[in-house]
């Protein structure tokens, strides 16, 4: 067993970013191809704090990466309070021929990195270059610096940002950083309908438990929604744009907005395909309609990030090797 922790898998994802793009545009592929197994998430809530949960995603990924695993991670949102951050994870890493475990990797980066790689991809994909006008943030924390650091790294032209964020504060960081490495035009907004204004690229990173946005004329100039946190759109905005998603029975569910939508409308006929279908050119966005991507956030992202950080770090000769882990078993 090889432990890995957080400065291990941040260093190696540090500056490889655009190689990271590629593992997760090869899972989705082999994901897409009938090559793993991906079990609904499993989500441990709390009677007494309905804001916190804890979610199992077990996985299988097979192809080029030929792994299983499990990540277990933590969102309490009331974190931040106290001054640490509002997600913690861990991903075990099994060996597909004897089922034994192989790795233990602090997963929060891990997990924060594929979901902004997933983000990005579909963006490129969905807006068919890597240029956006103006980008617009809701919710500037720590899923939306991922997302910021791939658009960074991948070169794309961004002539614009507009912010926002409940907690002001947490806006102008996040304005403070893309200062520092961008001549942008960067803007906070006062409300959250003005960063969907005149941004053809909008990122939706918010806690939202239940839909906030529910006018569709937000989506009247057709722009490109990167819905990642989920639940933050009424069905009503969902019903005016083409929808894709990573895998529908995975994000049809659990009370996201594509769940809501489906219970409104009694089918998921409005669900137009999957990053996968976008990749193998099977679905196209129509021009001039505007486009939502939902990624619910597939365990197998998790191990082909997880696999690649691990094999490197292996291969530095990092981690911490535990010889005796399994000492005893079957004794």
């Amino acid at each position: 067993m090889t432990v890995i922790d957080a400065g291990d898998v941040a260093a190696e994802i540090e500056g490889s970013r655009p190689e990271i793009l590629d593992v997760v545009r090869a899972a989705y592929l082999a994901h897409d191809a009938g090559q793993s197994s991906n079990p609904h998430s499993s989500f441990l809530r709390f009677p007494h704090q309905t804001r916190s949960r804890i979610i199992s995603l077990p996985a299988y990924l097979g192809g080029e990466f030929e792994v299983a695993g499990n990540k277990w991670i933590a969102s309490f949102p009331d974190n931040t309070r106290h001054g640490i951050p509002r997600a913690s994870a861990t991903l075990i890493l099994n060996d597909c021929a004897n089922g034994y475990p192989f790795a233990c990797m602090e997963s929060s980066i891990i997990s924060a990195t594929r979901t902004a790689a997933s983000a990005v991809l579909g963006a490129e994909v969905l807006i068919g270059e890597r240029r956006a006008r103006r980008v617009g943030v809701v919710g500037t924390g720590l899923i939306a610096q991922h997302v910021w650091k791939f658009l960074r790294d991948l070169d794309w032209d961004i002539e614009g940002f507009r912010l926002f964020d409940l907690d002001r504060a947490a806006a102008e960081r996040y304005r403070d950083v893309l200062a520092e490495h961008t001549d942008a035009d960067v803007l906070i907004a006062e409300r959250v309908e003005d960063a969907f204004t005149d941004c053809d690229l909008v990122v939706l990173t918010t806690v939202a438990g239940e839909p906030h946005l529910h006018d569709p004329r937000l989506l009247a100039h057709a722009p490109v929604v990167l819905h990642l946190s989920l639940r933050d759109l009424g069905p009503e905005v969902v019903l005016a744009a083409q929808n894709f998603t990573d895998d529908i029975d995975h994000a049809v569910r659990e009370r996201t907005s594509l769940h809501l939508a489906e219970q409104r409308t009694g089918n998921r006929d409005f669900v137009d395909g999957t990053l996968g279908d976008l990749l193998q050119q099977r679905r196209v966005r129509h021009r001039g309609r505007p486009a939502i991507f939902s990624p619910f956030g597939l365990g197998v992202l998790d191990l082909a990030v997880g696999k690649w950080v691990h094999d490197r770090v292996v291969a530095a000769g990092k981690g911490r090797r535990q010889t005796d882990f399994f000492t005893g078993v079957g004794v």
